[in-house]
Order: structure tokens, then C-alpha cells, then sequence
């Protein structure tokens, strides 16, 4: 066999899709929509910090309120560092089961979300209760498809959120995270980022660690699913 230098590649660093489901229905008008935009820059930033070269974060932000919306497709987080990303507005109601229809599709659907990546990490956050029809959308994304394999998180906001619909999207109750008002966003959210920065720098990616392994909390249950790749 003749020697051809262009041969030797060397390998490409693999994907760790993050994706977040934003409530910006009218509730979160005010202080919560503004925490809301700086915790995410924040997680950004965060990001950047922990990768490795090996790895990439991407995210895409979905937003639910008077409109369901891809903010933000799937974009490395050095290139929203540079770029900046949109800012919210908050109005509406909260269609969270077409939210939830539309992160499905983008993420089943293997040209947006393709197969060589690492299991995608999905957040749902909101401060109410889902006034469309949710549960079909939330069943479907749990059990079915591609979506069922993502390590899922749930921040509630307020009294007012549904935390028995974020357990039940997170079949993890340690995985829903509460905050009383907007300043306990950023702390939940600072959890979330700890999370996913632990497997950004984990020898294996797909093992998932809870929000309370991150908080030091020994007890708590960890998926150790050693699959190299998503699906």
C-alpha cells in the first residue's frame, strides 16, 4: 500500500449537547426573566472554563410563552461567549408540552442531533403550571426515541410551579431543583452547570452525576451507563 500522509487524522473531538426548555410565559416577567438570561450567560461562561479539548459544548435554548421558539439552535459555547445570546422576553401562557413536542423532534431527529455525540443534557424550568396538552408530549419524550437516553434536570420557580410534572420529566426527584423566588434561580442553575461540567471532564462522559453528587451529597444515586456514544 502507497503512503498517503492524509491517512492520518487525528480524531475529532466529540459533541455534549445541552439543552434548555425556558418558561417566559408573562409570570416570569420582571426579576425572574432578567435572572433567568443572566443565569444562562453565566452557565455559558461556565462551560467554556470546563471544557476539555476533547470535548465541545454545544446548546440550544427552547423558550415557551406566547410562542414556542429555538432561541438558539445547537452552538458551541465559545462561540455564544463571543456572540452573546438574545435576551428573553417574558409573555403568555405556558404551552410546555409543545415545548416539550419540539425539543423531541430536534433532538430524535439525527441531521440536528446526530449519533456520534454524548447523551444530550436537557433542563426544563418554570414557575407555573403547563396550560396546553402536556401529558402525551412529556410521556412520549421520557419513554420513546432518542430523547429517553438524556440525562434530564428540572428547576421550579415559586410556589406556583408544578414540581409534580418536573419529577415526572425527570424521573429523578433529586433532579428538580427549587427555587423560592428569582435570586434561588442562580443557584439552581449553578448546580445544573456544576453537573454538566463534571462530565465535560469525566473520563466517561455518558456516567450521569445528580445535582446532590455535585453538592457533595455521597448518598445519592448516579446512572453509570458506560455506553461511549448517544444512539
Amino acid at each position: 500500500m502507497a503512503f498517503n500522509p492524509n491517512n492520518y487524522k487525528a480524531p475529532a473531538a466529540k459533541k455534549l449537547p445541552v439543552v434548555l426548555l425556558l418558561d417566559v410565559s408573562g409570570s416570569m416577567s420582571g426579576e425572574k426573566i432578567n435572572t433567568l438570561y443572566d443565569s444562562v450567560v453565566e452557565m455559558v461562561d461556565s462551560f467554556v472554563a470546563a471544557q476539555v479539548k476533547e470535548t465541545i459544548i454545544d446548546v440550544a435554548v427552547i423558550t415557551f410563552g406566547s410562542k414556542v421558539e429555538l432561541h438558539t439552535p445547537y452552538t458551541s459555547v465559545a462561540e455564544l461567549q463571543k456572540t452573546g445570546i438574545s435576551r428573553f422576553h417574558a409573555d403568555g401562557m405556558t404551552p410546555m408540552g409543545t415545548a416539550l413536542q419540539m425539543a423531541k423532534d430536534m433532538i430524535d431527529d439525527k441531521n440536528t442531533t446526530p449519533s456520534n455525540i454524548y447523551r444530550p443534557a436537557v433542563v426544563l424550568v418554570s414557575d407555573g403550571q403547563p396550560n396546553d396538552s402536556w401529558e402525551k408530549p412529556l410521556d412520549n419524550f421520557i419513554k420513546d426515541g432518542r430523547s429517553a437516553k438524556c440525562q434530564r434536570f428540572a428547576i421550579a420557580i415559586g410556589n406556583d410551579a408544578d414540581r409534580n410534572v418536573l419529577e415526572r420529566f425527570t424521573g429523578e426527584k433529586n433532579n428538580v431543583m427549587f427555587a423560592e423566588d428569582a435570586s434561588g434561580m442562580a443557584d439552581c442553575f449553578q448546580k445544573f452547570t456544576m453537573s454538566v461540567s463534571t462530565r465535560a471532564t469525566s473520563q466517561n462522559l455518558n456516567v450521569i452525576p445528580t445535582p446532590s453528587n455535585v453538592s457533595f451529597d455521597n448518598n445519592a444515586k448516579q446512572d453509570t451507563d458506560d455506553d461511549d456514544e448517544y444512539i
